[in-house]
């Protein structure tokens, strides 16, 4: 029965989490181990580089040390044997057999009687290899499968969790904890009517930044100090690393375990200076290529590969472009946007059907409602990037995509913004207007409300070589001629009054910086100069008005 012989907690060189950290994640999972309630599936999903492996390895540790587990199976992507779904069942049983004589006995009677079944389907395996002799021996235990996610799997439905909720319901005793992001694949297969109810889900990114912030300052503090310790050919102050380089690391770091990870392999590179590898991360705080590209950037290619790397290429370009269009404004809107408020700003269809890959990158709420958030920076700065992110199906070149979004606004509020766009009465004062607020999100709502505050500040980011620039010459254009008075009065509606002042300076500024002398004397340019004047040049200065 061919079997994953390094795929137990014991094998290779996994490390469990640092003495002290993930505490609370791990209390979680211990008290849903020795509770006896319904939840018999414990799924710890987290985003990709949130440390879910390394707290498992450390409860198979704890569980393995109290005799609580039975088999354990690490998945992972770089392995043949680790990937192949086929494996898992077996592997589980080979150890469950070396751990419960019992189980053994009844296992041996199966492989008499069916000699083939490692080559069998999943479900048969799970029926014959795992079921049928926990069954027999009654035996209580617990099994662990770590990244489900990295297995090679075509089903809709993880077809692993698809075997599962078949047959959990003929083993009372056993429990399964099952790590892996957040994909289509898993999520669905935990959405099975028979598997839902009995999985407890833990969301490691949703856990109290503070505590995951206090984890990642030990982590750091204990890391370096051990490089100190071990280097004895370089100099080191006695407080090194300084509490505020500690902080700095924190705050780079952002609750991105796999960012920690990264840095303290940078700064133990043997053949560098430990404290000017640190001195040159510490050096860029807004900058996360060095870091990138020493760990980050590969993993981010991995999962942008197998979340939507077959959907993308040169027979689907629909699906290409809808993917940087929609993944393009994720990244670049100057204020979170929700699902419903991206579909209404790009009018692009199947936005939710896009993002449904990338689950395991980006913070997306279930309802359409909530801002969409990126998890990490290092995620948007790798993907804007071209040194970096070197697949051109996901290299989103920021000109472009600030173009796509300041187009789209400028389109929105040509179709959406009108005189009195709330239906207030005559004479109305705003400030005594009955049911303002309602009327604002249903009358202007979240998207129009983006484009009239922030098209500007797209604006800024345009080139004048981008091939597009008369395109949005002509859409500026379009739209003070027509719907400037609109513009303010929404504004003033929305409270944003001050940003039609920086508004009118942006769009001077971009004029000033892209057009030849022609085109400035002609169009919005001479328009605003036309509207400063009059307003006594008050909006030569920021917050001059």
């Amino acid at each position: 029965m061919h079997r994953a012989p390094d795929a137990g907690h014991r094998c290779g060189n996994r490390r469990g989490c640092l003495r002290g950290t993930r505490k609370d994640v791990l209390w979680e999972i211990e008290h849903w181990l020795i509770s006896e309630r319904d939840q018999r599936v414990f799924w710890l999903n987290g985003l990709a580089g949130t440390g879910k492996s390394t707290i498992a390895q450390t409860f198979a540790e704890a569980a393995f040390a109290d005799g609580r587990l039975g088999a354990s199976f690490f998945c992972s992507r770089d392995s043949t044997d680790r990937s192949n779904l086929q494996i898992i069942f077996p592997t589980l049983a080979f150890q469950l057999a070396y751990r419960y004589p019992h189980f053994r006995e009844e296992l041996l009677q199966v492989l008499k009687a069916i000699p083939d079944i490692g080559r069998e389907s999943l479900c048969s395996q799970m029926e014959n290899l795992i079921v049928g002799p926990l069954k027999s021996t009654r035996t209580p235990t617990l099994i662990i499968i770590d990244a489900l996610d990295e297995c090679k799997d075509e089903e809709p439905a993880s077809a692993i969790l698809s075997v599962l909720s078949r047959y959990m319901d003929e083993i009372p005793d056993v429990k399964f904890f099952i790590t892996g992001r957040p994909e289509p694949r898993i999520r669905s297969g935990f959405r099975l009517p028979s598997l839902r109810p009995i999985t407890e889900v833990f969301r490691l990114h949703d856990v109290e930044r503070s505590s995951v912030d206090s984890d990642i300052k030990l982590f750091f503090r204990t890391q370096l100090t051990d490089i100190a310790k071990n280097r004895s050919d370089c100099d080191f102050t006695q407080d090194w690393p300084s509490p505020s380089d500690i902080e700095i690391l924190c705050q780079k770091s952002a609750g991105f375990f796999i960012y920690a990870s990264t840095v303290v392999k940078i700064v133990s590179i043997k053949h560098q200076i430990p404290t000017k590898q640190l001195e040159r991360i510490i050096s860029l705080p807004q900058n996360t290529s060095y870091e990138g590209r020493s760990g980050i950037d590969l993993l981010y290619t991995q999962v942008l590969e197998e979340a939507v790397g077959d959907e993308l290429g040169e027979d689907n370009e629909e699906i290409h472009e809808n993917f940087k269009a929609v993944v393009g404004a994720v990244l670049l809107v100057l204020n979170p946007l929700s699902v419903k408020a991206l579909s209404d700003l790009l009018g692009v269809p199947g936005i939710p059907t896009t993002l449904r890959s990338l689950h395991s990158l980006l913070l997306v709420p279930d309802s359409q409602e909530d801002p969409i958030h990126t998890f990490h920076k290092s995620f948007p700065d790798f993907l804007t990037d071209k040194k970096r992110c070197k697949d051109k199906w996901f290299f989103v070149d920021p000109t472009v995509y600030h173009a796509e979004i300041l187009l789209s606004c400028l389109n929105l509020m040509g179709k959406r913004l009108k005189r009195n766009i709330c239906n207030l009465d005559d004479h109305a004062v705003l400030g005594e207007a009955q049911d303002l607020s309602s009327c604002k999100k249903g009358c202007i709502g979240e998207a129009l409300e983006y484009a009239c505050q922030f098209w500007t500040s797209h604006l800024l980011e345009i080139p004048g070589s981008s091939p597009c620039i008369e395109k949005v010459q002509e859409g500026i254009d379009q739209f003070f001629t027509t719907h400037l008075l609109y513009w303010i009065e929404a504004l003033v509606l929305t409270g944003n009054l001050d940003t039609g002042v920086y508004a009118m300076n942006d769009v001077r500024q971009w004029y000033t910086s892209v057009s030849t002398f022609e085109t400035i004397c002609q169009g919005p340019y001479l328009y605003l100069i036309r509207l400063e004047s009059s307003a006594g040049g008050q909006m030569t200065a920021r917050g001059s008005s």
